[in-house]
């Protein structure tokens, strides 16, 4: 048999120098994309890599969404693949793309000696959250394993890794699979790091069989692709991990021996061997070719070491924002600075991810503007070493209110006057957007997106919302973060410090409006991320009379939400592709 003659073959110690290549693409750009594949498997190259693994749609980017209904979208894709596949001479490499086959698949395509060997397409396809795979793709049905330097390898795509059953199980148990190799695009969010490196693991141990994980990495509109790719042994314990939130060449030698003598004491292998060996499994030898180097580098020393909590959200609300940015042709970005940490926050953000040349701070006081928040607006622009300018809006708002004083004849003054005043400030920010190019950054956090604590046309005016998925109460955990980071007070201290205010009207805080936000964020959270009702709510200890207000918050602002810029997604739920509800709406889930 063919999987017998790849057990004695060749030498007695069998090693494999594979590659990961955690890459950063951009959707639609398949020529850029194709660039950095082929400059990735020159690299690989010189290594003496024996396969190299690129992410799920490296080709295309991911997710390409509605491109996918276009055909000369998927020629290019199919034009570059082959592209590629010339590149592959003293190589293998495993690179997902789109194939067509009377329907389009989300697929790897396994190329070797300067062709496309065979495809596999991914067999289950994500419906949920942010995913809308079944739009677009047909399932796979074929599963695959093919053969390289006498090594059974079994190829998957991102979601078909994370089911314990099939087609892991027929590739390691019915085929002898003894490398699983993973092509993913896993969006981050806080916390699937280790949850995800759980699962890995786990599936490594249950199959006995090494499992390689190559995550691609890079911003794309409101999702941050955290790279980490991974390589857990046999036992389930960890060989490597690629860098989080930059890009990566992830190599390691992998002892398959050492998998082989371990099946051999599995007496489960060959029980269960008998019983999947009904599958349908395609099975490839690739022929041997000539390594592309004599003698193989040293491989380079790695921290294992992932980045805490902090540490990990705040790189990337970095990489997705700096990545908006530059891919949709920005050079600089405006941001309003209040005074206070919202906008500090936002600003600190914008400078380690593009740069202090390339982030402007304006103030634009009012009457209501206190001396300190403009005094902090200052301090933090210098730390940052930004250019800051000021623009008072007192006369402005002044002439607005002239103007308006006809039809508000005999009308108190209340919120309308308070959102003129934000509404002149987006249009003064729009402006200098215009006439200078200038990327404008919203500051609203995920809080007061929620309950609809910000102004159309107002606050909520500009491009991308850095804040848009971070909690206030988190906001003040990232700035202190970010301090630490600095050694020194980079945001000042005081910005932190004093009741948070829009400083709308004399002495505004708040909290005359919201709950304080340690009560706030955990109901929202309940709520908004996790579905829960009124009565598990109150369950919390919280009052069913503020629970029932900021309910009704959340859901009167859906429209507010519809027409606010993109943001990065941090949370398990972000608002946006994240959660969709109705607008018109009159369902309460009290």
């Amino acid at each position: 048999m063919l999987y017998a003659l790849w057990r004695f073959e060749g030498e007695t110690m069998r090693t494999l120098r594979i590659g990961l290549c955690q890459i950063n693409t951009t959707v639609g750009d398949i020529e850029g994309n194709t660039k950095k594949i082929l400059d990735y498997i020159a690299k690989g190259k010189k290594m003496g890599t024996d396969l190299l693994v690129f992410p799920e749609m490296a080709v295309t980017g991911y997710p390409p969404e509605d491109l996918l209904f276009m055909p000369k979208f998927i020629e290019a894709n199919l034009k570059a693949i082959n592209r590629i596949a010339r590149a592959t001479t003293s190589i293998t490499a495993l690179v997902g793309f789109v194939d067509k086959d009377g329907d389009i698949f989300n697929a790897a395509a396994l190329l070797h000696n300067g062709k496309l060997v065979d495809t596999y397409c991914k067999t289950f396809l994500p419906n949920y959250g942010v995913f809308d795979e079944d739009r677009y793709f047909q399932p796979g049905k074929k599963n695959l394993i093919f053969a390289l330097k006498s090594t059974p390898i079994g190829p998957s795509i991102c979601e078909d890794l994370w089911y314990p059953g099939d087609p892991i199980r027929t590739q390691a148990l019915s085929g002898g699979a003894e490398l699983i190799v993973n092509i993913s695009s896993s969006p981050y969010q806080a916390g699937k790091a280790q949850f995800r490196e759980k699962m890995i693991s786990t599936r490594a141990s249950d199959n006995v069989a090494i499992v390689a994980y190559c995550n691609l990495v890079g911003g794309q509109d409101e999702l941050v692709f955290d790279g980490g790719s991974l390589i857990f042994d046999q036992t389930g314990n960890l060989i490597v991990r690629g860098k989080q939130f930059e890009e990566d060449l992830v190599l390691a030698d992998l002892d398959m021996e050492a998998v082989f003598r371990m099946r051999l004491h599995d007496p489960r292998i060959r029980r269960e061997k008998l019983a999947e060996e009904g599958k349908g499994l395609t099975k490839i030898d690739l022929p041997h070719q000539a390594p592309s180097v004599r003698k193989r580098p040293a491989l380079p020393k790695r921290d294992l070491k992932p980045l805490d909590r902090p540490a990990e959200i705040y790189a990337a609300l970095v990489l997705g924002t700096g990545d908006y940015i530059r891919k949709n042709g920005f050079q600089r970005v405006l941001i309003g600075l209040s005074g206070g940490i919202d906008s500090a926050l936002t600003a600190a953000i914008a400078v380690d991810a593009l740069g202090k040349k390339g982030v402007v701070g304006v103030a634009m006081p009012s009457q209501y503007s206190s001396k300190e928040s403009m005094e902090d607006a200052k301090i933090l622009a210098k730390n940052l070493g930004i250019q800051f300018l000021t623009i008072p809006i007192t006369e402005v708002f002044q002439a607005y209110l002239k103007t308006l004083s006809p039809p508000f004849k005999g009308l108190r003054p209340d919120v309308t006057e308070e959102n003129v005043q934000a509404r002149i400030r987006g249009n003064i920010l729009m402006a200098l957007s215009n006439k200078f190019g200038w990327l404008v950054l919203t500051t609203g956090n995920k809080s007061e997106m929620s309950v609809g604590y910000c102004t159309l046309y107002g606050d909520m005016a500009g491009g991308y919302a850095v804040l848009k998925d971070v909690p206030k109460t988190l906001v003040y955990e990232l700035t202190k973060f970010r301090n630490r980071k600095e050694g020194k007070d980079l945001i000042p201290k005081r910005t932190f410090m004093k009741p948070p205010s829009a400083e709308l009207r004399p002495n505004q805080k708040d909290e005359d409006s919201l709950p304080p936000y340690p009560i706030l964020d955990p109901i929202l959270k309940a709520y908004v991320e996790e579905d829960k009702g009124l009565g598990e709510i109150a369950k919390m200890g919280f009052k069913e009379s503020m629970i029932k207000e900021v309910i009704n918050m959340v859901d009167r602002n859906e429209y507010k939400r519809r027409q606010s810029p993109p943001g990065v997604k941090i949370t398990h739920r972000a608002l946006g592709k994240d959660r969709r509800l109705p607008i018109t709406n009159k369902y309460r889930n009290f």
